[in-house]
């Protein structure tokens, strides 16, 4: 991965590119702190959508002109993934409905290659559909699931046990790229050649980590990734990527008459073209804004680089005034790390609690003033359970570089209003 020197992101120029963010509630624009359930979408992404069903809206493989541009499209949608996720193969990357889906469905192809005895590496940090399809897989064919523990005080992953919990018999550790619930990031290197020093595959979950840092699976070295298009910009539309190898060899769920070579004998079903057009959009949207802050970059690739570096300074901004400001709050409680000089190990997204207000108490109070943040476990059950925060779960404010430091105050203020 490139390091380009990079101008400062531009988030209104960004801001004006996409509708919803015009929406305004008492007078006063929407705050939209609720990335981490799904972002806003830019012109770009509505545009190519609406292109794609007026245009070219045709199935896949045929001899007339509606659908060849079809194909034409979703071949240059997997080589814009393909820069996205790091890879030089772009058959390697695999559409399909959500990444719960598509881990369900890689789940049950991997566990024909289990047998009773083995062993898998799951972690506390996850969101349930990177946990409960491998437990579900594990069960089915006798095999022995390593649950990897955190430190609670921070909401990190405790990477000694992590290496406790790997041996000769370890056949698989699955593992978020960062915390839906918490944003605390991991380190994928590290733990992928932990886990390959003992012959095990990893399978990564950047769903959380996509809108917010470059992902790069040829230099993380792992087998799978997953991650959605609408957390980054894009449609409902989920995103496999595997070595090839794995991907050739491992027994695919499909019908008898799709194709049996890859990408098309993962992708089951016709696909949603049109959120493929969108997701692709997507991609070019991020990329012109690596341009945007390093004029001098040549490459999609080059670009991307550029973007999540210049989308890290602004969003650590972010981060560090709105912790500050919920440190100031008495009864206000953040999970996770909240050092200054490890904003770098966590993403703008956090995860309080209130010691006289619920976390859906909170939430609706919040939406009054305008302000949109979730309740609740947000699937992240391991951790939660973990930190004995069910039922009512924790409060989540969750940003992406769209928004602004004005948007920051006006959630402090509200929550001074409470507190």
């Amino acid at each position: 991965m490139s390091q380009t020197s990079v101008r400062h992101l531009d988030v209104l120029e960004c801001r004006r590119q996409f509708p919803a963010l015009f929406r305004k509630h008492g007078g006063l624009p929407v705050v939209y702190f609720d990335g981490a359930a799904g972002t806003q979408v830019p012109h770009r992404v509505l545009d190519a959508v609406c292109r794609y069903l007026v245009e070219t809206n045709a199935n896949r493989h045929g001899v007339f002109s509606t659908s060849q541009d079809t194909d034409r499209m979703i071949e240059e949608a997997q080589q814009a993934v393909a820069d996205f996720l790091g890879t030089d193969d772009p058959q390697t990357v695999i559409f399909g409905p959500n990444m719960t889906s598509l881990t369900f469905a890689l789940s049950r192809a991997l566990m024909k290659t289990w047998k009773p005895g083995d062993e898998i590496v799951l972690t506390r940090l996850e969101h349930d559909a990177n946990f409960t399809p491998w437990i579900l897989a594990a069960r089915e064919v006798g095999v022995v699931p390593r649950i990897v523990d955190i430190h609670p005080e921070d909401c990190s992953l405790d990477l000694e046990d992590l290496a406790r919990q790997l041996s000769q018999k370890t056949r698989l550790v699955a593992v978020t790229c960062a915390s839906n619930a918490v944003g605390t990031i991991t380190p994928v290197a590290e733990i992928v050649k932990l886990a390959h020093q003992v012959g095990a595959m990893v399978f990564l979950d950047a769903v959380h980590l996509a809108p917010h840092r470059r992902i790069d699976v040829q230099a993380w070295d792992c087998d799978f990734l997953v991650c959605s298009g609408y957390k980054f910009f894009g449609p409902h539309v989920g995103v496999l990527w595997g070595r090839r190898e794995w991907l050739v060899s491992l027994p695919a769920y499909k019908v008898r008459p799709a194709p049996d070579d890859i990408p098309d004998r993962w992708m089951t079903g016709t696909q949603n073209h049109e959120g493929i057009a969108g997701l692709y959009a997507a991609v070019e949207y991020l990329a012109e804004i690596g341009k945007s802050v390093a004029p001098e970059v040549t490459t999609r690739r080059e670009a991307l680089d550029a973007c999540f570096q210049a989308v890290q300074v602004h969003e650590e901004t972010l981060t560090r005034e709105l912790i500050e400001g919920l440190q100031a709050l008495s009864d206000v409680r953040i999970w996770g790390i909240t050092q200054r000089e490890r904003l770098h190990q966590r993403l703008p997204t956090i995860a309080i609690t209130h010691a006289r207000f619920s976390p859906r108490e909170l939430a609706e109070f919040l939406a009054t003033r305008g302000i949109f943040v979730w309740h609740g476990n947000f699937y992240a059950l391991p951790l939660t359970e973990r930190l004995g925060l069910e039922p009512e779960g924790l409060l989540r404010i969750s940003m992406v570089h769209y928004n602004t430091v004005d948007e920051v105050r006006r959630v402090l203020a509200a929550m001074r209003e409470v507190d």
